[in-house]
């Protein structure tokens, strides 16, 4: 039996979203997961924004993404560890995941593979976000909030997030990392020199860009591009290197 080194991270695939063809990027996501070699699998990290619009009600879930999680149960079935952080558009997840045996971890999360540092996570409002985004996101954390918004039929519920997820793109689009100049890179820099130590690779997506870039005094920060303009972006730890595709 292989040996099992590889562990991947990817984030931003956005199922559901209007934009571009919904259709052929499911079709393209689910083919990526069938196709990797899952005997040779430690790690599949979803880090957030995997579906544009979640959210669970006790007995309804959204259906886009379904052969996604099909492929993910597939995964986990075959020995592989499937861990998921939530990123802002997929926010409200409850039991689901945790029922079907995903893993959910908070940003910014920290862990040791094969001697090497990792710090990984959607990368949303890490550093320091504009005072509109801080209380969207206390607002989609609450509690009462999330209550009331549960009293909306599942129609209207989904219907409304993803009308919000296709404005909060649109008034996105086009977005380039400032390298050095975004509040994400001076925290990994500041998270760098702290008490924790140095880390060896932070990974982060949200931006909607890729980025490959140093991190003082040492590491690299890696931003994972979205999957909405083609491709699979993602990123690939063989138990030595870090590899990006873009």
């Amino acid at each position: 039996m292989a040996e099992r080194t590889l562990t991947y991270f990817v984030s931003d695939v956005h199922l559901g979203l209007r934009t571009a063809d919904p259709v052929e990027r499911e079709a393209r996501f689910v083919e990526w997961l069938k196709n990797l070699p899952r005997e040779r699998m430690r790690s599949l990290y979803l880090l957030g924004d995997i579906w544009d619009f979640w959210y669970e009600y006790r007995d309804v879930i959204p259906r886009e993404g379904a052969r996604v999680v099909a492929q993910l149960i597939s995964l986990m079935d075959e020995g592989v560890e499937v861990v998921f952080c939530p990123g802002n558009h997929d926010i409200w997840t409850y039991s689901f995941f945790a029922s079907i045996g995903i893993r959910k971890i908070s940003q910014p999360y920290r862990f040791e593979l094969s001697g090497k540092s990792f710090c990984v996570g959607h990368g949303d409002a890490l550093g320091g976000a504009d005072w509109k985004y801080r209380l969207m996101l206390k607002l989609f954390h609450n509690r009462f909030v999330q209550r009331c918004f549960s009293l909306l039929h599942p129609t209207l519920a989904f219907r409304f997030g993803t009308d919000w997820s296709d404005s909060s793109r649109r008034s996105r689009g086009g977005y380039r990392f400032r390298g050095e100049q975004e509040a994400l890179y001076k925290f990994v820099s500041e998270y760098n020199c702290g008490p924790s130590g140095p880390v060896d690779y932070f990974i982060f997506g949200h931006y909607h860009d890729s980025a490959d870039i140093p991190v003082k005094p040492s590491g690299r920060l890696v931003v994972l591009k979205d999957w909405i303009d083609g491709g699979t972006p993602h990123a690939v730890f063989d138990g030595d290197t870090l590899e990006t595709v873009r």
